[in-house]
């Protein structure tokens, strides 16, 4: 086991890092991209500003810093999977959430992208898409939570489905039937339904 510190939206630090797991042990079998982090955000306050910033480059360019120093020797290696969290909360904007929904909708096509490009190398793509999970990101929200996960659960769901090499997998499953029907949802009624949701409180840099 070796354990590496570092920000990953620090491009540098993940490099090195990746540099020095590949000699001492080589192409990895599997690249978790697990990093995130939630802010309530409003566009109207210019102090938000720096949240959006923060969440974004978290949220998507730590996925793309990740994995980058790893895809050469695993292409070589014909073998592995690249794995990036993102979110049911990426499938529609969610009011209050912009930067997060923006993020995770980002790191939704992102790792779409990418799965292609690496169509026939060996590496496998997954997108795993979580609803609610109980960990510290989701202690404060002020609102309902349907369908929330202990954590110990939600990783052995994503564990299997990363054994399997899903592509694409939302848990829990009634979470994934409910995003389906969000997504279906033509945009006037989605507003209506919405526009009076309890936000998560804001929290600038």
């Amino acid at each position: 086991m070796v354990v590496y510190a570092g920000d990953v939206r620090d491009t540098a630090t993940l490099a090195d890092a990746g540099s020095d797991f590949i000699a001492r042990f080589g192409a990895p079998g599997v690249v978790i991209a697990n990093a995130g982090m939630s802010r309530g955000t409003s566009t109207d306050h210019p102090e938000d500003l720096p949240a959006f910033r923060s969440v974004l480059e978290t949220n998507v360019i730590g996925i793309v810093n990740a994995f980058q120093p790893f895809i050469a020797a695993m292409r070589a290696a014909r073998h592995g999977a690249l794995v990036g969290v993102a979110s049911i909360a990426g499938l529609r904007g969610i009011p209050g959430s912009g930067a997060y929904s923006a993020s995770k909708a980002a790191a939704i096509g992102y790792l779409e992208s990418l799965r292609v490009e690496l169509r026939g190398s060996g590496v496998a793509v997954v997108t795993i898409c979580p609803g609610y999970v109980a960990t510290p990101m989701t202690a404060g929200n002020p609102y309902r939570m349907p369908f929330m996960m202990d954590a110990d659960v939600a990783a052995r769901k994503i564990a299997r489905a990363i054994a399997a090499r899903r592509r694409f997998y939302v848990l829990p499953w009634q979470m994934a039937i409910a995003a389906r029907g969000l997504r279906l949802l033509p945009r006037p009624l989605f507003d209506r339904l919405f526009v009076n949701a309890p936000v998560k409180p804001r929290r600038p840099d």
